[in-house]
């Protein structure tokens, strides 16, 4: 039986006419939110990717970190560098590995994470074009500072993790000074010792920098910021000094204290030690880049994530 209009004032022409109406306004509709979404995103800076992650501070409003002070009263402050890593990675490769293991943590159980601390100690690589070092005296001054204001704000535990080896008798420096002078315990993460059982991530006998596992490191951790196509195996002229110390190592096997004397020295040492000395590129390994994998890096960044938040919650439940 053929569909009646619902009233006398539609004929089936009329019908037609208003469905084809409706559907061309729900089109312009539809169109013109589109257009509302274009004109968005290009009054805004289409270089910014971030999202906003959770307990790290310079994402958060100071409303949200006093919340958090009642809950936690821990943070972590990340310390890094700019400086060479090669051809195929960054200038802050250790800043930005040490930021994003540190939110990594911040995900698995509840504590703050501090706003890294960017340059380092890096005189032995000002060779190389980029990197950025500060002195001593204003690298400590400006962990403690930092380590300082989140202790006027209620954090009495602070833990450091350090992504540079070239700062740590610095940082150890501030860590002592913090509780020598405050009422906040420090600690390092990079103390940390790994599950009984737990196993070694493998690498060449020399991986100093820049090598297997950092590359690996940050194959997973900030992949689009790896060019592996500029990765390739160095070819290192150590000091003369460094070469006879491990040459006679096996008879002497604390003859590393020499070797460890004379690797990543300033220039002006005269030790020939200078990280653009020992290697064109600047990479310090035994092994090849190449080889590098995210899963080797997530093995790594795995591993201390776990342990990491493990030693946080014991921490925890001692201070109840």
């Amino acid at each position: 039986m053929p569909r009646q209009p619902l009233n006398g004032l539609f004929n089936k022409t009329e019908d037609k006419t208003m469905n084809r109406y409706v559907k061309i306004t729900a089109i312009a509709f539809l169109l013109s939110c589109l257009a509302g979404i274009s004109g968005l995103a290009q009054d805004t800076n289409p270089l910014f990717k971030d999202i906003k992650i959770k307990n790290y501070i310079p994402h958060m409003t100071w409303e949200e970190v006093e919340q958090a002070l009642r809950r936690t009263d821990m943070v972590i402050i990340p310390v890094g560098s700019i400086e060479q890593h090669g051809r195929h990675l960054p200038l802050g490769t250790d800043s930005l590995a040490a930021i994003e293991g540190c939110k990594l943590i911040a995900q698995k159980t509840d504590v703050l994470i501090a706003p890294v601390v960017l340059a380092g100690l890096s005189e032995h690589h000002m060779g190389f074009p980029g990197t950025i070092t500060l002195s001593p005296q204003t690298f400590e001054a400006v962990m403690y500072d930092t380590a300082q204001s989140l202790i006027r704000h209620g954090f009495s535990k602070i833990m450091i993790y350090n992504g540079h080896g070239g700062n740590t008798t610095s940082v150890r420096n501030v860590i002592d000074k913090i509780n020598q002078t405050t009422a906040a315990t420090a600690v390092l993460l990079n103390d940390l010792r790994p599950p009984a059982g737990a196993s070694a991530p493998q690498s060449p006998a020399i991986d100093w920098h820049a090598g297997v596992g950092e590359t690996s490191l940050m194959l997973y951790l900030t992949p689009a910021l790896v060019d592996m196509s500029r990765a390739e195996k160095p070819v290192l002229t150590l000091p003369e000094i460094v070469n006879k110390a491990d040459a006679n190592r096996q008879s002497e096997p604390n003859l590393e204290l020499v070797a460890g004397a004379n690797r990543f020295r300033p220039i002006d040492t005269g030790k020939k030690a200078s990280s653009r000395e020992m290697s064109a590129t600047g990479v310090f390994t035994s092994g090849d880049p190449r080889t590098a994998t995210a899963a080797q890096g997530k093995d790594r960044t795995d591993g201390f994530v776990q342990t990491a938040v493990k030693f946080i919650e014991a921490w925890k439940a001692i201070s109840r």
